[in-house]
């Protein structure tokens, strides 16, 4: 029998969460397959650098998770937010065309307006509601414009890791530093393990489906469960012993730049179906990172 041949697979913003864990989960595959870069290797911007890397290492397929997703900030820098979720997705949207390259992009949650009473589905008509949102969405319509073939979206939302910044990491700092915090209870949703949907994510690269698509199909993933921020944050400190008492407040207690969604639950049917896909249960992932972390009592 001959050897299987490993698609070779560019993740760009590989030092953020997502491509973090895609690193580490990498391992138990083919290292040699997997190229690996962040903002200093490769500026997915410039066009010429991008084709440049994809040619002379024979890449097949992309994971896109290089995005700019500082929410509030987003508010007064649209241009370079707007550069890179929308104008460098258009980018490698075209690359991927032209060559019959796969792409996978991770999007988020934002894209929609969070007035829903029920979890949203792929086909729910996006509705931003502020600058970080709008261009994770113009980059989706750029890709499907497009339309490179057996390429995917997928939606993600709440993700967090041992890796980079995120809410675990700051209710655990704050939990730490002071006696009671105050934490938003009327925004809900569900967090995502950034390792839960890493997994994911190697999964279909791995699944000849993929191989069967021919337009740019969307997906939602995020862990199972529901839950507010204040019940993300009862359960960090829960499960870190931290002794810390979490106070539930509204939305207008803690003014941001930027709107965030009150509603962000994703229905999950398709991905899991598609791809045979089993999504833990959140509070079960979250206990997992923190033991990862140490910080488990």
């Amino acid at each position: 029998m001959g050897s299987i041949t490993m698609p070779n697979i560019l993740i760009t913003g590989s030092c953020g969460q997502l491509g973090s864990e895609i690193k580490e989960l990498s391992k138990k595959y083919n290292d040699n397959s997997y190229f690996f870069t962040d903002r200093e290797t490769l500026d997915i911007t410039d066009l010429k650098a991008t084709v440049n890397f994809i040619n002379t290492n024979n890449i097949d397929v992309v994971i896109n998770c290089a995005a700019y997703t500082a929410v509030d900030k987003a508010e007064e820098d649209e241009i370079n937010a707007n550069i890179v979720n929308h104008l460098a997705v258009r980018q490698m949207a075209n690359i991927a065309k032209e060559k019959h390259i796969k792409l996978i992009h991770i999007s988020t949650d934002y894209v929609f307006d969070g007035s829903s009473n029920r979890p949203y589905t792929e086909e729910d008509l996006p509705n931003p509601q502020g600058v970080y949102g709008a261009t994770k969405l113009a980059g989706e319509k750029a890709m499907q414009e497009i339309n490179p073939q057996n390429s995917i979206i997928i939606r993600a939302s709440w993700v967090y890791s041992s890796y980079g910044n995120n809410f675990v990491k700051t209710m655990l700092r704050l939990g730490k530093e002071r006696d009671e915090i105050s934490v938003i209870f009327d925004q809900v949703g569900t967090p995502t393990y950034a390792r839960d949907l890493a997994e994911a994510i190697l999964t279909i690269t791995q699944n000849s489906t993929l191989n069967s698509q021919h337009s740019v199909m969307v997906y939602h993933y995020s862990n199972e469960g529901v839950a507010s921020w204040y019940d993300f944050a009862k359960a960090i400190f829960e499960m870190s012993g931290i002794m810390c008492e979490a106070k539930p407040i509204e939305t207008e207690g803690y003014p941001t730049p930027a709107t965030r969604p009150h509603y962000s639950v994703f229905n999950k049917t398709k991905i899991k179906k598609e791809y045979n896909i089993t999504i833990p249960y959140w509070r079960d992932s979250l206990k997992e990172c923190l033991e990862k972390m140490g910080e488990t009592a």
